[in-house]
């Protein structure tokens, strides 16, 4: 084999095993996940649990299907739910789960209902899933919508000194990294008006992991597996170990600033690194509290007897640290 011949055949070789895996783009929505579908699997172990349904309120301004950016061509959506007359407000951006590559954010819309009715603006924020771009492109849409926000804070009557991130499972752990970035330029993106920061005031992750890497992570305990991490970040955890710490919200501890809620089931792997994490913020004084609901499934926070609960303590919270 000739010298050139050689090179080119291990440069291949060397994209091939580095190169993010494109057949787990699909451009197919995956529906594998919804609330239905949850609440047909729970049901069996808890079947005294309750759907929350999407009720409008009278006291709460709705405006759906909003436009918070574009990508090409690609609209970005966001829905509003206002509280009625009433002064400026916090607000809290609401992102759902799914595994990075599911769901979508209808599932948070009675959330939203119910923060707007107890006087906090809030968002159900639509990203990007990875079954149509890779990491990092659901945080920099996330981190678009933070920047829309503040454009619009007057309209929406918002006070930017007090907005939050709220996210569940896949969802919390892009909420804690958006919550941590803030600066961060690779983590940023160019979505959106940059004179506008994205930085946020408090973060409120329910069962949404801190990291990829930490020793109690399901991807650190099954390393050889591919699952839906890795479908996000495109890279198997054998291959690109730096960008599965780089989106790991934990590595990013020592620089935070803002407090934090964890709303917590008893699914310890999703769990991974907040116990390190709590213990930081502790060092550096920032508040950080933690909620277990121990009797209840990953998604506790779209069912009764659980969601009245998660709703007063997000409240609580809120009103608390802004």
């Amino acid at each position: 084999m000739n010298r050139n011949l050689l090179i080119l055949l291990v440069c291949t070789l060397s994209m091939s095993t580095q190169g993010q895996n494109l057949a787990w783009r699909t451009g197919v929505r995956d529906t594998s996940y919804s609330s239905a579908g949850d609440y047909k699997a729970n049901k069996k172990k808890y079947p005294f649990i309750k759907l929350v349904a999407d009720e409008p309120h009278a006291n709460v301004a709705e405006q759906r299907n909003l436009v918070y950016a574009k990508v090409n061509k690609r609209s970005l959506h966001i829905d509003a739910f206002l509280p009625k007359d009433s002064p400026k407000t916090p607000a809290v951006i609401i992102i759902h789960g799914g595994g990075w590559r599911s769901g979508d954010r209808s599932q948070h819309i009675p959330l939203a209902q119910h923060l707007a009715a107890k006087g906090i603006a809030a968002f159900t924020v639509e990203y990007r899933l990875s079954t149509e771009a890779f990491y990092p492109a659901a945080v920099f849409d996330v981190k678009a919508s933070v920047r829309w926000l503040k454009a619009n804070a007057r309209k929406f009557n918002i006070d930017t000194n007090k907005i939050a991130v709220l996210g569940f499972s896949a969802g919390g752990q892009l909420a804690s990294l958006i919550g941590v970035t803030a600066g961060v330029e690779k983590l940023e993106g160019n979505l959106n008006s940059r004179k506008y920061s994205s930085s946020v005031n408090a973060v409120i992750d329910i069962d949404g992991t801190l990291s990829f890497v930490h020793p109690e992570a399901w991807e650190t305990q099954n390393i050889n597996s591919v699952g839906a991490s890795a479908m996000w970040l495109g890279y198997p955890r054998t291959e690109r170990l730096d960008l599965w710490t780089e989106a790991s919200p934990l590595n990013y501890a020592p620089q935070n600033k803002v407090p934090f809620l964890f709303l917590n089931s008893a699914i310890v792997r999703m769990h991974a690194g907040r116990d390190e994490f709590k213990k930081i913020m502790g060092q550096k004084g920032i508040y950080t509290t933690v909620i277990n609901f121990e009797d209840g499934p990953h998604s506790f926070c779209l069912y009764d007897p659980w969601f009245g609960p998660a709703v007063n303590h997000i409240v609580s919270f809120i009103n608390k640290v802004l």
